[in-house]
This record gives structure tokens, C-alpha cells and sequence, in this order.
């Protein structure tokens, strides 16, 4: 039997498997189900892709990069960087690629695992480290299936459709759109935006890192560690805005005065873009040429509600049709949905995690769920964030991962599972955390909220926080099997 199962081999995979390397446990094996690294930045490759969250805090605190030619790192830039964290730490021996799971399922001793070519794998715990954002949503729209030109999600960018002289649809304005919509609008003859709320927009502060100051942090690692924690604790800053919604004033002027400017002399075009929820309530998108995109006149923004898709064209609720020959869908992901969408996941009792999260997926600090016996969850229920990143909430995980374990070989035991009562005691906390906050009030409505208005998704508070909690496992949380 192998000791551990990972599952995905993004930032959240390769973290774990790292730590796991680290500490000595190398009887572990990762399931990726694509045909190399990278995850989430192997997947999306559409024009303009990059990430939001500067470069030195974007990275592994224990695999800096001293070669990012960005403030902001681009896509290409950030798969190779993960290439080379798999190489750097010999983790390709450990990783079968084209690995599909399709259920996994507690048999009182270990986990079953099954892919989608027959296999199955056993192993004492199962590290979950899809992420939440892999599976394309695309919207239930009447006619679509009926439309003859070409559709893609951005998540799926279909490199071998020219979009030179076509007529393209953009439905979407999220964080992927504002990415890829000036880059589709120099080539495209005429592009239509479907926008059903407009995001809130700042400058984006991204720019070249000199020759000498990567030279710098090469010939000087403690500079680069410097560099980072300054963007960290800037960062952290903005959590006291989101978490009262007053102070979230100040970058709201900014981001008004930022709309002004790029608008000046198109009201219409400002009354489009400027939103009507207070900043930070959904994620604040960063961006130097969306704006100046939509005032291109081979651009078309629409308001209006699309009511159906026809053979050649978009109809709205305005009785308007406007004729397309392709689709491209910015709509996000299926993020409740993502860990297990397509798994079968059972735990303890016959427990099937999809009836268990039926109101929603919840866990204890993002990482356990009752009922499931040695399954850990990386990037799970409210580990999101709206300000830092990810990676930081991945490295503070695996700590978690690692003293879990050996609090179950120091007692001898066979597994450890997290207490229902506990369980809700903390996610009752935290959603009493989110009252108040940006996320919450004001008629807020973002993909970070479940059907019942719950948020599901976010960290509501310091990442220094998370970091705390999840240094050592609270024995009180938790019970020993076998």
C-alpha cells in the first residue's frame, strides 16, 4: 500500500508533495490527470493570461525564482517555473500523468482509489489537491447547442481558430476576461462584450524587473526574501478594508477616478463600466488596457440580457439579435463543485462527499472533513483569498498535513478523523467572521456566495492567521481510528 495519494499537480499537488519529500515520507505517489504539471496554469492559455498576484509571493517561499521578468508573471513564465520546481525536487519518478480519478472510497484501513483506465490505487491518506478552479462553467443558454460558428471557454482557448477578421462574442467580465478581451480586440473585425456586471478595475502596477535586480536577488537570495515580504505585508493591509466595508473608500476613489480618465468623453461607455456594488465585494481586477479595449470602435459593450443563442447570433432582452460567428466564454468555474465534480468520494458509513455538501462544501480550516478519515483537502472551503496568495495558503496546509500524520504514527494509529461537532463549530465562526464585511453587505452578490448567500469560498480574515491555526492540529478537533 502506498502511505500517500495526491491528487492534482498544480502549486497545491506540488506543495504537498515537497513537504511530504522534506519530511521523509517518500512513499507517495501523484495521480495528475492531464500530461504534465502545472494545473490551473497548464490549462489556461488564453491570450494575455497572468496572474494578479505579484511574482516573489506568487512562488514557493522555499523555491524563490530570481529569474521573474515581471512584476506581474505571465502565464508561460509561471508553467515553467512549476516545471522546474518538479524537476528541482526529482518529483517526475512520483507522478503518473494521464491519471484520471474517477472515485475514491474509505475501506476502514486506507483509501481506494480508481481512474478512468481501470487502475486502482491504495493508500493510507488521500491528498485531494485539484483546487477549485478546473472545471469551465459555462451557462445554461437556450439555443447554444443550436450555433454554428465556434465556441470555446477561456479555460479551453482553442488555439486553432483565427480570430482575424471574425465577429466575436465575449460573454463574461470576470478576472480571465479583462485578460483576453484587448488581446482578442486587435485582431478580431468587430467584438461584442456581454456584460451582465461590470467589475471594479484598478491600474495595474506591472512592469519589467531589470537585468540587475534579478542579478541582485541571484547573487543575494536574503534581497529577494525582502522583496517578498514587503509585498506580503502590503498586501495584508488591504484585509482591514474588506473586512469594514468604509475603508474600502479610499481604492474605491481611486478606481472611480482610474474609470473618469479612461472614459472621458464616452458616458455611455462610463455608465457601462462603472459598477453597482461597493469595491471588493467580488475580486478587484487589475488592468492598463481593458478599459482602453472597450473604446475601440471595432468594440461593442451590451448590457442587455442575453435571452437565447441563435444559429448565427446572440439575441438579448432588448429583441436585438447580433450576428457572431464565434462565442468565447469568460464565465469562471464550477468552484463548489471543483474538488470532487465527476468523483465519487466516500467516507465513513457509505458517506458520499457530493450528499455531505449538498448545502455546501465545508471543512475544518479548509483541510478535513468529518466523516472522511485521512483525506485532506488542499485549497478547500474558505481558503480563498481576495488579496494575497494562494501559495502562501498551500505551504500553511501542508504544515497542517504533516503534524496530522505524525500524531498518527506517534500514537500507533490507523487514521485520523476530524469531529463532526468541531466541524461546525467552526464553520459556524467563520461564518459569523463574514457579517459586516465587504462580501456580505450592501446586497453583495459574487461567485464567492453558495445559494443560501453563505460564503464558502473565502478566508474572511490575515493569512498570518490561517498560518497560525494550521501550525499544529488541535487534538480536540480530531479522533484516532485504529
Amino acid at each position: 500500500m502506498i502511505d500517500v495519494v495526491i491528487v492534482g499537480s498544480g502549486f497545491a499537488g506540488l506543495g504537498a508533495a515537497v513537504a511530504l519529500e522534506g519530511a521523509g515520507r517518500r512513499n507517495f505517489l501523484v495521480l495528475e490527470k492531464g500530461d504534465s504539471v502545472g494545473g490551473t496554469w497548464r490549462d489556461n492559455t488564453y491570450p494575455g493570461c497572468a496572474c494578479d498576484v505579484q511574482s516573489h509571493l506568487y512562488s514557493f517561499s522555499f523555491a524563490p525564482n530570481p529569474h521573474w521578468t515581471r512584476t506581474f508573471a505571465r502565464q508561460p513564465e509561471i508553467r515553467a517555473y512549476l516545471e522546474g520546481v518538479a524537476d528541482r525536487y526529482r518529483l517526475r519518478d512520483r507522478i503518473r500523468f494521464g491519471a484520471q480519478v474517477t472515485d475514491a472510497e474509505w475501506d476502514g484501513a486506507g483509501w481506494v482509489v480508481g481512474t478512468a483506465d481501470g487502475q486502482v490505487v491504495r493508500a493510507r491518506v488521500l491528498v485531494w489537491a485539484t483546487g477549485p478552479l478546473h472545471i469551465p462553467q459555462i451557462p445554461d443558454v437556450d439555443g447554444l447547442e443550436s450555433f454554428t460558428g465556434a465556441v470555446f471557454h477561456s479555460a479551453r482557448w482553442d488555439h486553432d481558430h483565427d480570430l482575424r477578421g471574425r465577429r466575436v462574442a465575449v460573454i463574461g467580465t470576470g478576472a480571465s476576461a479583462i485578460q483576453f478581451v484587448p488581446q482578442v480586440q486587435r485582431h478580431a473585425a468587430q467584438l461584442t462584450l456581454f456584460q451582465r456586471t461590470a467589475p471594479w478595475v484598478l491600474p495595474k502596477p506591472d512592469r519589467p524587473i531589470p537585468d540587475a535586480l534579478r542579478g541582485l536577488y541571484r547573487a543575494l537570495p536574503v534581497a529577494q526574501k525582502v522583496a517578498r515580504a514587503l509585498v506580503y505585508g502590503r498586501n495584508e493591509m488591504l484585509v482591514g478594508g474588506f473586512r469594514n466595508p468604509r475603508r474600502m473608500r479610499v481604492i474605491e476613489r481611486v478606481a472611480r477616478a482610474y474609470l473618469a480618465h479612461a472614459f472621458a468623453g464616452r458616458p455611455d461607455l462610463l455608465a457601462a463600466a462603472t459598477p453597482d456594488f461597493t469595491i471588493g465585494c467580488k475580486r478587484i481586477l487589475l488592468s492598463n488596457d481593458y478599459y482602453l479595449a472597450l473604446r475601440k470602435p471595432n468594440v461593442d459593450v451590451v448590457t442587455s440580457a442575453i435571452t437565447r443563442v441563435t444559429a448565427t447570433g446572440v439575441v438579448t432582452a432588448d429583441g436585438v439579435e447580433h450576428p457572431l460567428d464565434t462565442i468565447v466564454f469568460g464565465t469562471g468555474f464550477k468552484v463548489g463543485e471543483g474538488m470532487a465534480e465527476g468523483v465519487t468520494i466516500v467516507g465513513r458509513d457509505g458517506r458520499k462527499i457530493h450528499d455531505v455538501w449538498a448545502d455546501g462544501p465545508e471543512a475544518l480550516l479548509g483541510t478535513t472533513v468529518a466523516g472522511f478519515p485521512n483525506l485532506f483537502t488542499m485549497i478547500g472551503p474558505n481558503t480563498g483569498l481576495g488579496h494575497s496568495s494562494m501559495v502562501y495558503m498551500v505551504e500553511s496546509q501542508t504544515r497542517y498535513l504533516l503534524d496530522a500524520l505524525r500524531t498518527v504514527d506517534a500514537a500507533g494509529a490507523v487514521a485520523i478523523d476530524t469531529r463532526q461537532d468541531r466541524q461546525d463549530a467552526f464553520n459556524a465562526e467563520l461564518q459569523r467572521r463574514f457579517d459586516g464585511s465587504v462580501w456580505t453587505s450592501g446586497g453583495c452578490a459574487s461567485w464567492y456566495l453558495d445559494a443560501q448567500g453563505r460564503n464558502r469560498t473565502l478566508w474572511p480574515g490575515y493569512t498570518f492567521d490561517f498560518r497560525r491555526r494550521t501550525r499544529r492540529i488541535d487534538p480536540e478537533d480530531h479522533e484516532l481510528i485504529g
